[in-house]
């Protein structure tokens, strides 16, 4: 269920997508512990792997699509295969290159076919790129940007102003910035252009984090923006910047899975050969509780994730469902990655906080993940627009199969105006959940979205609730747990899970943590000021206890404890 180096054989890919996975990890595994955790407590740029990178062609290969070249492809299936493992080294290697993907976003939606045979030249070259969107003052609120750009007079620009964490701004050869004119005012003032950090009028002002990573404040000072260096105007420029975040949201999720696998075999490895008191650590039925909550969770986060993959490629102006599953994959994984880190630190204790471990420098990086490409809280504020469709108005799609095809994800570069989110429609969450009916805690926790269901209909959140976000957050979490199941029990079931798991030992398992959380949030909800009298007693009418079950947890536990020793990065 978990990735694990030692055995690891992506087999499901295509042969140069085999080569470049397995030497991916290869340099990792070979390159050694030691020299990953020296160059991680020393903030040492990480040079290395992207001369590795750049040798083996990984970015260019992964992340220019046919359009620029049709004998590359852009790929989510293989990129989320890749997050997965930059994640399991490091948040700093997987960070360098999401800031390129996002810093792409903007150039492969673009008309403009001279930067991007530009950025294709530099991705060939072993260059990293840059978005540069978020400024000091204003964050990501592109509606407020400071970014200016003059007129020339001779068809260009000149451009001034601030942006502020901006990932391989040190280095990048390429940055797509959003600015506005400084003549026309409204959305038909922006601009996305193309810059150059190696250009004079590009100031590189500090590194804002104290980390391996380079996360930029730069300021251009009468930059020169050619005609032929606009990548958007207009709405068109607005939607781009939304449509980036998108395509590069989705990507914190699959690395928030590595990050956990790899603290995972050493919390594991660490708690069942240490004895206290005459027993092993693992022996204690509340640290067995713990990590086989930590490891369910884990595999919910997996089974979840590659799901979301195959609404990726399959979307397109007629299947926009991914536009739900994609802040799913940021605030719920990721946060589910905090949990599952959580209660790993809880067992192993003081071992998680020295410094020759992953597990140290996982329990600081996870936390990044959440906070990252909009916070939990916009992106729940995101998942309401989309709960009426979901739950009450279902429509006929047709089944959405496993996509590790060798395709081009041409769709995700071409998709249209970011607006009409609460048109979107999804087909009946209710099937995957009918077909799994049999799990004891799965039947369960359909008994508590229907009840969230009877709640909408019932005692609707009023139009004072609707303005308050502390309470409606409450209920977005509840909705975005149904959503979460849905997906797992489908992945489930296209991967044979239960079949292959004593009829559904671990699927189970993930459901009992689930009743759990709904309890949890629906307690949460009780306890609203603003709640009124009839949701505060709905709310507690839904707590459940999860079916409980000794033996199946034996045999989940036999799962957890095979971990130990299964994996140690070389020394």
């Amino acid at each position: 269920m978990l990735f694990n180096p030692r055995s690891y054989d992506p087999a499901q890919f295509d042969e140069p997508t085999r080569r470049l996975l397995r030497a991916t990890v290869d340099w990792f595994e070979s390159r050694g512990k030691k020299a990953l955790i020296d160059t991680y407590i020393d903030r040492s740029w990480y040079a290395d792997f992207l001369d590795f990178a750049a040798k083996e062609g990984l970015f260019a290969e992964f992340l220019t699509p046919a359009a620029a070249d049709p004998d590359k492809r852009w790929d989510t299936a293989r990129i989320a295969e890749l997050n997965e493992i930059l994640g399991f080294y490091g948040l700093g290697y997987w960070y360098t290159w999401q800031v390129t993907i996002l810093g792409l976003g903007p150039v492969w939606q673009s008309e403009n076919e001279a930067v991007r045979a530009r950025a294709a030249k530099l991705l060939a070259d072993g260059h990293v790129m840059a978005f540069g969107l978020s400024e000091r003052t204003h964050g990501a609120d592109i509606y407020s940007t400071d970014m200016i750009l003059t007129p020339d007079g001779e068809g260009g620009f000149t451009a001034t102003g601030s942006k502020y964490y901006i990932g391989n701004g040190n280095v990048a050869g390429l940055v797509s910035v959003f600015g506005r004119r400084s003549d026309v005012e409204g959305p038909e003032g922006y601009v996305f252009f193309a810059a150059d950090s190696r250009h004079d009028a590009y100031h590189l002002v500090k590194n804002v984090v104290n980390a391996q990573m380079y996360v930029s404040e730069f300021r251009l000072e009468d930059y020169p923006v050619r005609a032929e260096d606009v990548l958007h105007t207009g709405q068109a420029a607005f939607d781009a910047a939304l449509n980036t975040v998108n395509v590069g949201k989705f990507n914190l999720c699959t690395a928030s899975v590595g990050i956990c696998e790899h603290a995972m075999y050493e919390a594991v490895t660490h708690a069942h050969n240490r004895v206290l008191y005459g027993k092993r650590v693992t022996d204690f039925p509340h640290v067995k509780r713990e990590l086989t909550d930590a490891y369910v969770r884990l595999v919910a986060m997996k089974l979840f994730s590659a799901r979301a993959v195959d609404y990726f490629r399959t979307a397109s102006p007629e299947d926009r469902r991914y536009l739900l599953f994609n802040p799913m994959t940021k605030m719920k994984v990721t946060t589910e990655g905090e949990k599952v880190i959580d209660l790993m630190w809880d067992v192993i204790a003081a071992k998680g906080f020295e410094a020759d471990t992953y597990f140290d420098k996982a329990a600081k990086d996870i936390r990044g993940l959440p906070k990252l490409e909009g916070t939990v809280h916009v992106n729940l504020a995101l998942i309401l627009k989309f709960m009426g469709n979901y739950l009450f108005a279902p429509a006929d799609y047709a089944p959405v199969p496993t996509r590790l095809d060798a395709a081009d994800d041409a769709f995700l570069f071409r998709q249209g105006p970011a607006r009409g989110l609460g048109a979107i429609r999804f087909h009946d969450w209710r099937t995957a959940y009918d077909r799994h009916a049999e799990l004891p805690n799965v039947a369960r926790f359909r008994e508590q979205a229907d009840g969230f269901c009877a709640l909408l209909l019932e005692n609707a959140p009023s139009k004072e609730q609707q303005a308050d976000l502390d309470f409606l957050l409450e209920i977005g979490q509840l909705f975005a747990l149904i959503v979460y199941g849905q997906l797992v029990l489908e992945q489930a079931e296209l991967t044979g899970l239960t079949a292959s798991d004593h009829g559904g030992d671990v699927l189970d398992r993930i459901f009992d943590a689930l009743v759990r959380d709904f309890s949890a949030h629906a307690t949460e909800l009780h306890g609203k000021a603003s709640a009124t009298e009839e949701q505060a007693a709905w709310a507690l009418a839904n707590v459940r206890r999860p079916v409980a079950d000794p033996a199946r947890d034996t045999r989940v536990w036999a799962r957890v404890e095979a971990l130990s020793g299964a994996y140690e990065m070389q020394p």
